[in-house]
């Protein structure tokens, strides 16, 4: 370990040396918990078999009713905020305890990806229990009729299982193995449990604003995303915005024979991948001029965080299996800047069903990932003016026949709504008690990471209701996130139920 990660660890030993929870809850949790597994276990597999897909809107609502009545029967008192009829509710759950100075909100969402069924090994609304990650000689296990205690490496596979259902459920188990200590919470407890998030979180602003009354805290710890790739828990102090642009390139009227025309007939795939050389460079940095203008320089606090964690590099090339990465900085450093990827590319036909045309057409996804100070609108700006000094003419709807023989490179932009970055200042109190009684949860330093490469529209608490931000995810780093075969490491569940109760029974400043 190098010497700024050395100083900025050694600066936190102060801090958890004041703040860190006796031995003794750690030890009262970890035993309510072994004893505990398969009815946690349970719980999640029961969560996980709810459709709680946008696709589904009564596998939401019916999702909203089992997890209100979980906290409900716990003795939170019980609201879901909805935007109107046939939206997904925002669970609200709220829990005091007298004396306690500080109010602290628990976010996760319990909205999955979509699935496609084709792609996933079992159906991903009915759990499965395996030994392993996939292809790594796993086997399936009857959990249900197996002895306690269970592997900590099995994992349980379904859609939502690690985003977000376990957050929910992680809270859930300490909050009873608090009751089961006889501690009560050093903190009043909010709760919110959003249904939207995977489709944007479209009515959060609109229901945070409604019911600003509901949330005055001082903290709000976001339940979302991976621990480190080394294993290590984590604090993240934000999340990257985001803004999705569908550009369309226009070729002829109708495919054409490319040995006739070609050479000729401009080629809107060839177009395609010109243009995507010119956004970006081989190392993934953005090209378009200006774009970088409004980016919040890093701080020396979060260059020395991003420092002191567990380098992962060599190992994540080998488990990908790609034989370079890119950029110099590394994964960490490389987060804190905005990044421009091509979610997909599709023009003509492939394998067998390649002909030899030039097509009418190609479509190029692209999905900006921002940090702060930029905005989704000044990001739709870049572009279309980096677009039009390249000679293209950007349109907003499908062009019609005059308009395609006017201008020579045409292309159609479908923008997201898109919202930006959060980025939490690491210095105050809150963060630094949040980080001292997670480490102290983990009986080790926790990872750092001023900021994970994911988005999720948490700049909206700040913005709308004033309060601090942190994120304190569980799920591991190799969970399939939005991908076919989620999975949860049983591990991950356990440190999930340690740092929650921690947060809820010892989080002081």
């Amino acid at each position: 370990m190098n010497r700024v990660a050395l100083v900025f660890l050694a600066a936190l030993v102060p801090i958890c040396a004041h703040a860190t929870p006796p031995d003794k809850l750690r030890i009262q949790v970890e035993r309510y918990r072994a004893t505990h597994e398969k009815e946690i276990v349970g719980r999640l597999a029961e969560l996980v078999s709810l459709r709680s897909v946008e696709a589904d809107p009564a596998g939401l609502t019916a999702t909203a009713e089992r997890i209100g009545g979980w906290l409900a029967a716990r003795g939170f008192t019980v609201t879901q905020l909805s935007a109107g009829p046939g939206t997904a509710p925002l669970v609200f759950g709220s829990f005091d305890t007298r004396g306690a100075k500080r109010t602290v909100v628990f976010y996760a969402h319990y909205d999955g990806q979509p699935v496609t069924l084709s792609q996933w090994s079992a159906d991903p609304f009915a759990p499965v229990m395996r030994s392993g990650s996939l292809g790594s000689g796993e086997h399936e296990i009857d959990w249900r009729s197996a002895p306690t205690p269970f592997s900590p490496e099995w994992r349980l596979f379904g859609r939502a299982t690690g985003d977000d259902k376990a957050a929910i459920v992680a809270f859930l188990a300490a909050f009873d193995a608090l009751k089961a200590a006889g501690r009560k919470p050093s903190v009043n407890i909010r709760v919110a449990w959003e249904g939207e998030e995977e489709a944007g979180s479209p009515h959060l602003a609109a229901i945070l604003t409604a019911h600003r009354a509901l949330f005055p805290a001082d903290l709000w710890l976001i339940g979302d995303g991976p621990v480190h790739q080394s294993r290590k828990p984590l604090v993240d102090f934000g999340a990257r915005g985001m803004m999705g642009v569908e550009a369309t390139i226009y070729g002829p009227l109708r495919a054409l024979h490319d040995g006739h025309y070609g050479n000729w007939v401009p080629n809107p795939a060839a177009m395609a991948a010109r243009l995507v050389a010119e956004l970006r460079d081989d190392d993934g940095r953005i090209l378009i001029p200006g774009f970088l203008d409004d980016v919040r320089p890093v701080t020396s606090a979060e260059r020395q965080a991003i420092a002191a964690l567990p380098p992962v590099e060599d190992a994540l090339r080998t488990e990908f299996a790609i034989g370079r990465s890119e950029g110099t900085e590394g994964l960490p450093a490389s987060l804190m800047r905005p990044a421009l990827n091509i979610r997909g590319i599709r023009a003509g036909q492939v394998g067998v069903a390649a002909t030899n045309s030039i097509p009418t057409e190609a479509i190029v996804a692209i999905d900006f990932r921002l940090v702060p100070d930029q905005t989704p609108e000044r990001v739709r700006a870049r572009l279309e003016e980096f677009l039009a000094t390249r000679g293209w003419t950007v349109v907003g709807e499908e062009p019609d026949r005059a308009t395609r023989l006017a201008h020579p490179r045409i292309v159609r932009l479908e923008w997201d709504t898109g919202y930006p970055a959060l980025r939490s200042d690491m210095s105050t109190p809150a963060a630094r008690a949040v980080i001292a009684t997670a480490s102290a949860a983990a009986s080790q330093p926790v990872a750092v990471l001023p900021m994970m490469g994911g988005s999720v529209p948490i700049y909206l608490i700040k913005d709308i209701l004033g309060a601090t931000v942190i994120g304190l995810p569980i799920a591991n780093h190799d969970d399939n996130q939005h991908a076919a075969n989620e999975n949860l490491r049983l591990q991950n569940l356990w440190d999930g139920v340690g740092v929650y109760a921690a947060m809820m029974g010892e989080l002081r400043w």
